[in-house]
């Protein structure tokens, strides 16, 4: 096979050369902002944008040579083989109340929908495919066709009673209290004791282990079944949609739509201590608690700043990017139709795989999620030809290079698969933070998403996105409702800035 082209790369944004003692240089019609956001990643724009749309004056800073953060594309194997870096597949950007209320296709943006949301095959050569249509989905799970009815049929139909309350702050406003409750009664369980109350099958807990497994949790652990719960869900209700020529286009968009309403993004800007900031009212900041620490040093009270320390960040992820000379020969041919899919088989394999990279370990057999974006997205690569996105999971920090693995699970599903390899680019986990400082560890969840920190990250506070000093707030995923491209941390944060200081 060979080993992966080219280096593990290390981005590094252009950078202002700079004294450090002194403010970053700023054109002088800046002094006089109602905010400064620090980041531009979909929470940062996010923030930038309410606070746009409340007629409020806003910049916004990225160390980066473009906007972005985790959501960029590039030509990371051969020209013309469009990669998205991170962030792939976006059911939360769809499903997301705030991003349903921007203009963004006026702005470019194009969401394409794969026939079937995800493919889950099995070692028979059957694959349980998840399509809008929950019947049709219970239909390919075996014998658990009428328990996924059951289960899930009353979650779809309550989805658009509770996405606000299920993407907002903790306690969330409810206003369908029955209906949270059925999602809560599911969400707080262990992913292992849901599939075992609810199927008796292999294919319906093997497709939910994939599925609870985004949360990058032990499957045994309490809560690990939340996030296959509202995936599910939205899969059926909204769909796992991609962006047309890549997930940066989702960030062009949002930039467009942010300076048609007069905000600002600079990029280039490496902002080490708040100091250097343009004056203005209030700071937003699209960084990690770490980052948080940063940039804000002895400003924060030492409690709080202890506190932010503290958070924790879990697994990180291992990327291999490939070039290929024709589609997947997938064994089962369903899993052409789809947008996404899980590798792993049972769901004791994808537990197990989830449970080494807890422990230290870099499973032989790991859980792989793979996006074919260009079997719907013709932009994606030269005709003919097709691009493909796989990753796993890895122990916080990793830089060992897992691709291996990750080809062999494929092949493992579709026999062939590697003959069609043109070009590699693999990113280890500990790439992946000096990629983006926000991705600690490589963890792209933006921290640990169990019972302690689902509901109270980055610590515990009423309201979760200010901090101890005045005008100073925090909008990344570290934040509720957590990782996505779906802006409602940046979103959230802007509104409790608008409610307590620039009312």
């Amino acid at each position: 096979m060979g080993g992966v082209d080219g280096a593990h790369e290390v981005y590094r944004g252009a950078q202002m050369d700079v004294d450090r003692r002194d403010k970053l240089a700023f054109p002088s019609f800046m002094s006089q902002l109602d905010a400064v956001v620090v980041g531009a990643g979909p929470n940062g724009l996010a923030a930038a944008i309410t606070l746009a749309r409340a007629q409020r004056s806003v910049l916004v800073l990225e160390a980066a040579s473009e906007p972005g953060g985790s959501a960029r594309t590039e030509e990371l194997t051969r020209p013309g083989y469009l990669h998205d870096v991170c962030s792939a597949i976006h059911p939360m950007g769809i499903a997301s109340p705030f991003m349903r209320e921007l203009p963004l296709a006026a702005h470019g943006l194009e969401w394409i929908h794969p026939t079937a949301a995800l493919a889950h095959p099995f070692d028979d050569g059957h694959a349980a495919v998840l399509t809008r249509s929950v019947d049709a989905t219970a239909d390919t799970l075996g014998e658990d066709v009428a328990a996924y009815r059951n289960f899930m049929g009353p979650l779809v139909r309550d989805w658009p009673k509770v996405d606000r309350a299920l993407l907002s702050p903790f306690p969330p406003s409810v206003r369908h209290p029955l209906a949270m409750a059925r999602y809560g009664l599911h969400a707080l369980r262990s992913a292992r004791g849901l599939v075992t109350r609810q199927f008796g099958g292999e294919r319906a807990p093997g497709m939910f282990a994939g599925l609870a497994a985004h949360s990058i949790l032990p499957l045994e652990r309490v809560s690990s079944a939340a996030i296959g719960v509202v995936l599910g869900a939205v899969g059926h209700a909204v769909g796992w949609p991609l962006a047309r020529g890549g997930s940066q286009n989702i960030i062009r968009a949002m930039t467009s739509y942010l300076e048609s309403l007069g905000g600002q993004v600079q990029t280039g800007v490496h902002v080490r201590d708040l100091e250097e900031l343009p004056s203005s009212r209030v700071v937003l900041c699209d960084v990690s608690p770490r980052g948080l620490v940063s940039i804000a040093k002895d400003r924060l009270p030492a409690s709080y700043r202890r506190a932010l320390t503290n958070f924790r960040h879990g697994p990180g992820v291992y990327k291999l990017d490939l070039a290929l000379d024709g589609p997947v020969p997938w064994t089962a041919p369903e899993c052409a139709s789809a947008g996404t899919v899980h590798l792993g088989g049972s769901f004791d394999e994808i537990a197990q795989s989830e449970h080494e990279c807890w422990a230290g370990k870099h499973a032989e057999r790991p859980y792989v999620l793979v996006a074919q974006q260009s079997m719907f997205d013709d932009t994606r690569a030269p005709e003919g030809r097709h691009t493909l996105w796989a990753y796993c999971h890895v122990p916080h920090g990793s830089d060992r290079d897992h691709s291996e693995a990750i080809e062999k699970q494929i092949e493992r599903f579709a026999p062939g698969f590697r003959d069609r390899i043109l070009a590699r680019h693999g990113r280890t986990a500990r790439a992946y933070e000096e990629y983006n400082p926000n991705l600690v560890g490589g963890d792209i969840a933006g921290g640990v998403t169990d019972l302690g920190q689902l509901f109270t990250r980055p610590v515990p506070r009423w309201d979760p996105y200010s901090t101890p000093v005045d005008g100073l707030y925090i909008c990344s995923a570290s934040t509720p409702p957590g990782a996505g491209v779906h802006g409602m941390c940046g979103h959230h944060a802007a509104r409790s800035a608008l409610a307590h200081e620039l009312s």
